[in-house]
């Protein structure tokens, strides 16, 4: 199974955590260009429970949300990134445009964001607090975001 799982695998998983009242924190996102701002805060979500997993937002996803030109890095390639990172314990892809269907099938018992969301916008926050769940925010790393990355670049390489 390994730790990029489907849906399906994901909802297996969840169960057998459940049943050893392991708490499962969830996040998602595209987590294009991994920085210091991911690290960490999927450190600090690691930190909320007993296993973290990630949704990602698939390639189609990405289009659909950000323009043509996203993401920068293929689906398949940010999932065996953020699969390799010590604070995730599983990463599923998603294909709609909000991990509500995610959300909805595994339930978690923490679900958090950055700090950029307000508490009551973030998705699923309704179904998770009524299931007794906690929702959450994270504050980010200053300055750190995968746009200001690609803007450095551009601005570095137009100036040539």
């Amino acid at each position: 199974m390994g730790k990029v799982l489907s849906i399906q695998e994901l909802k297996t998983v969840r169960e057998s955590l459940r049943q050893k009242n392991k708490k499962v924190v969830f996040t998602n996102g595209v987590f294009d260009i991994i920085h210091r701002g991911h690290i960490e805060y999927l450190l600090k979500a690691r930190e909320l429970g007993d296993a973290l997993v990630v949704g990602i937002n698939s390639n189609s996803s990405v289009k659909r949300i950000k323009g043509e030109k996203k993401p920068i890095v293929d689906e398949n390639d940010r999932a065996f990134i953020l699969s390799n990172l010590n604070p995730v314990d599983y990463v599923c892809l998603f294909d709609d445009d909000t991990p509500l269907n995610l959300i909805t099938i595994i339930l978690p018992d923490v679900l958090v964001k950055g700090a950029d969301w307000s508490v009551n916008n973030i998705v699923g926050k309704d179904m998770v607090e009524k299931s007794g769940g906690k929702v959450m925010t994270i504050d980010f790393v200053p300055d750190r975001s995968t746009t200001s990355i690609i803007d450095i670049i551009l601005e570095r390489f137009s100036s040539k």
